[in-house]
């Protein structure tokens, strides 16, 4: 069901944890199927994401794509991060079920919502964050989260 990029990245996930006084934290998710993403970013005088840490409750996907989409952040500058889509996510892990794409989804959602708490905390404005809200629901279906998945 899932290819070996995937798997790698669930049982070995990269950047996994907490930032001690992040620039930016974001998080988001459904509580009704369970999949929660909160990324932290510590970004530099010149707005480069310097590090990036991340906490996911969730299944397989939800704890790849974060993984993933945090080696694909590491490094870029704030205007770069704000291109990066779910579908870039997708590309890097070669694919997920469908049934999994919203995993992305959320990755891209949470790196969003990191970036609007430190443009607010900052006094910046991103155009790329206009109309988003971290609060709003990215996936409206239930899932579930058997071992036997993976």
């Amino acid at each position: 069901m899932y290819n070996e990029t995937v798997m790698e990245h669930f049982v070995n996930p990269r950047n996994v944890g907490v930032i001690e006084n992040a620039d930016g934290v974001g998080e988001v998710g459904n509580v009704k199927c369970g999949d929660i993403m909160k990324i932290y970013l510590k970004i530099s005088a010149d707005e480069v994401i310097e590090d990036i840490k991340f906490k996911t409750f969730g299944c397989g996907s939800a704890v790849a794509s974060s993984s993933m989409a945090t080696e694909i952040i590491k490094g870029k500058t704030i205007s770069e991060a704000l291109k990066i889509t779910n579908k870039q996510v997708l590309d890097a892990l070669g694919g997920l079920p469908p049934v999994k794409v919203h995993c992305s989804v959320l990755a891209e959602q949470a790196l969003k919502a990191a970036i609007l708490d430190y443009a607010q905390k900052n006094g910046k404005h991103y155009p790329e964050l206009d109309g988003f809200s971290p609060d709003d629901d990215h996936h409206d279906h239930d899932h579930g989260f058997a071992e036997t998945d993976f």
